[in-house]
C-alpha cells in the first residue's frame, strides 16, 4: 500500500491537511460510485437502442479528458495564491516565484502514457462485452477484477493481505459466483452462442487487464522521483486518458466509425438528438469513474478502489432491473448481502490496522524524512 505522508506541520495545519484529505477521499468515492453504477447503464442504453460502434463506446470512456483541465486550473490558482501569500508573509513583499503550470516530469509522463495505452485496449474489451451481454452479467464478470487487483497489488506494491482483506476478497468473489448461477438464461434476444461466448471472454479479459492497471498506477506513484500531489494525480489522469483516447481513435479510423456516426444517429431508436445526448453523457459519466478511481488510489490504495467498485456492482444490478427490466432473482439478493458483508469486513480491517499502527511523530532534527524511506519513496501531500 502506498503510504501518504507530509512534512511536519503545526497542529492546526496538520488537522486541516487531514480534513482536506478525508474530503478528497469522500468526493472521489462519490465520483467513483456515479461512474461505476451509471457508466455500464448508459453504455448499454447506447447499444439497446440501435448503437453498434464498439470502438466508439471504448473511445467515449476516456474522451471526456478535457474536463480534467477545470480542476487543474483551480489547483493552479490555489497554488499561485498560496505561494504568493507564503512569500509575502516571510519577506514582507509581494514578489514571488510563479509555480509551474505543469508539475509532471518525464518518467511519470512515460508511465502515465503507457498506462493510457493499456487503458485504451481495456476500454475496447469492456465495450465489446457490454455490447453482447446484459448489464447484470457484464457487471458480475467485472467483479472478478478485485481478485486480479489483489494479486497484482501484492506482487507490484507489496499490498498487505490481512485476514479482513482476504475475507473481503473471498466474500465479494463468492457474491459474483452466486450471481453467475443465473447467466445461462441471460443470452440477449437474437444473439448467437458464439457472440455471447466472445462477450463473456472479452469481459473477463477486461477485468483482468484493469486489475493489472490499478496496481500499475500505484506503482508509478511509488517510483516517481517527485512529490506526488493531487494536482499531479490529475495531470497523470489527463495524460492517461489522452493516450487511451488516441488508441481508440486509431481503432475508430480503421473501423470507419467517424463516417458511420451521422448515419447511426439518424437511425437511432430514441431519435437523432437523444443519440448525441447519450454519447455526451457517456463521456462525462465515464470520466467521473476514472477520476474517482485515480483519486481513491491516491488517497488510499488500489485495493480499496477495487473493493469500492465491486461492492457497487449490486447497485448496478438493481438499476438494470429498473431501467432495462432485467429479472431480479434470489441470487442477486444473496449477492447484495455478501457484497455489503465484504465491504464492511475490508474497511473494519483497514480501520483496525490504522489504529494499531499509528506512526510515531518525526524527530525535528532538520534532516528527518517522513517514514524514513530514502529509496524510491513517494511522499504524498495534498495541494
Amino acid at each position: 500500500m502506498v503510504r501518504h505522508a507530509s512534512p511536519p506541520m503545526a497542529g492546526d495545519e496538520a488537522k486541516s491537511g487531514e480534513t482536506l484529505k478525508k474530503i478528497l477521499l469522500v468526493l472521489n468515492c462519490m465520483m467513483l460510485a456515479i461512474g461505476t453504477t451509471c457508466g455500464p447503464l448508459i453504455m448499454r442504453l447506447y447499444f439497446t437502442r440501435g448503437g453498434k460502434r464498439i470502438w466508439l463506446s471504448g473511445w467515449l470512456q476516456t474522451a471526456g479528458w478535457p474536463i480534467i483541465t477545470i480542476p487543474l486550473a483551480v489547483s493552479y490558482v490555489h497554488r499561485h495564491r498560496r505561494s504568493s501569500a507564503a512569500t509575502t508573509s516571510s519577506t514582507g513583499t509581494s514578489s514571488s516565484s510563479v509555480p509551474r503550470p505543469v508539475q509532471m516530469k518525464a518518467p511519470l509522463f512515460v508511465a502515465s502514457a503507457a498506462v493510457g495505452v493499456l487503458t485504451g485496449f481495456d476500454d475496447y474489451l469492456y465495450a465489446y462485452g457490454v455490447a453482447h451481454l446484459p448489464v447484470s452479467t457484464a457487471s458480475l464478470i467485472v467483479a472478478t477484477q478485485l481478485a486480479f487487483t489483489a494479486g497484482f497489488a501484492f506482487i507490484f506494491v507489496k499490498q498487505r493481505l490481512t485476514p479482513y482483506s482476504i475475507n473481503s476478497v473471498f466474500l465479494l468473489t463468492l457474491a459474483a459466483a452466486v450471481l453467475a448461477l443465473h447467466t445461462g438464461s441471460d443470452k440477449l434476444e437474437g444473439e448467437s452462442k458464439r457472440e455471447y461466448a466472445m462477450g463473456f471472454v472479452m469481459t473477463v479479459a477486461a477485468a483482468a487487464l484493469y486489475g493489472f492497471i490499478l496496481p500499475l498506477v500505484e506503482l508509478s506513484y511509488m517510483k516517481a522521483k517527485q512529490i506526488i500531489t493531487y494536482s499531479l494525480v490529475l495531470e497523470y489522469q489527463l495524460v492517461m486518458c489522452f493516450f487511451a483516447t488516441a488508441v481508440c481513435t486509431v481503432g475508430m479510423l480503421i473501423n470507419n466509425d467517424f463516417q458511420e456516426i451521422p448515419i447511426e444517429a439518424k437511425m437511432y431508436g430514441m431519435g437523432e438528438l437523444k443519440y448525441y445526448v447519450v454519447v455526451v453523457w457517456n463521456a462525462v459519466i465515464w470520466q467521473f469513474s476514472f477520476l474517482g478511481t485515480i483519486g481513491v488510489i491516491f488517497c488510499s490504495s488500489s485495493l480499496t478502489s477495487g473493493v469500492i467498485m465491486t461492492v457497487l456492482l449490486p447497485a448496478t444490478e438493481l438499476l438494470a432491473v429498473i431501467f432495462f427490466k432485467e429479472k431480479f432473482q434470489v441470487e442477486k439478493g444473496i449477492s447484495l448481502t455478501l457484497s455489503l458483508w465484504g465491504f464492511v469486513s475490508y474497511f473494519y480491517g483497514e480501520m483496525s490496522l490504522h489504529q494499531n499502527h499509528q506512526p510515531p511523530p518525526p524527530a525535528d532534527n532538520g534532516n528527518a524524512r517522513p517514514l524514513c524511506q530514502i529509496e524510491c519513496t513517494s511522499v504524498m501531500k495534498i495541494i
